[in-house]
């Protein structure tokens, strides 16, 4: 039995995403060391993105509310794997992460990263 080709949608979804989105970026701060100490360090990744708002239908007021984002970035190129907790920048605001999809159906691909931004305080 022949194995599906995960690079074809992968690139299908960077095409799209490059046509369609806008640069943004994905920053990851990590805690200071605990034996150490010193300061957070930060890191961040430039991404090609396309942020969407919810459907009306699809905010819940639990798990999605009002005002949060539907980001797609491009694995292509990205230097991390987006995960809860990391910031996006997209469309001139700061977004939390709060929910991650790698949509990694082979365990080595990452076709697209999905993720449910939400306004940074």
């Amino acid at each position: 039995m022949a194995t599906f080709n995960y690079a074809r949608p992968q690139a299908t979804a960077d095409r799209l995403i490059k046509r369609y989105g806008q640069t943004g970026s994905v920053k990851r701060i990590a805690p200071p060391d605990p034996v150490n100490g010193g300061d957070p360090v930060e890191a961040s990744y430039p991404a090609k993105l396309v942020p969407m708002e919810y459907e009306a239908r699809e905010i819940d007021g639990t798990v999605i509310l009002s005002g949060d984002m539907e980001i797609y970035i491009s694995s292509v190129g990205l230097g991390v794997v987006p995960t809860v907790g990391d910031l996006v920048t997209a469309s001139g605001k700061t977004f939390r992460i709060i929910n991650a999809d790698p949509n990694n159906y082979d365990g080595v691909t990452n076709v697209v990263f999905i993720v449910q931004g939400r306004i940074a305080s």
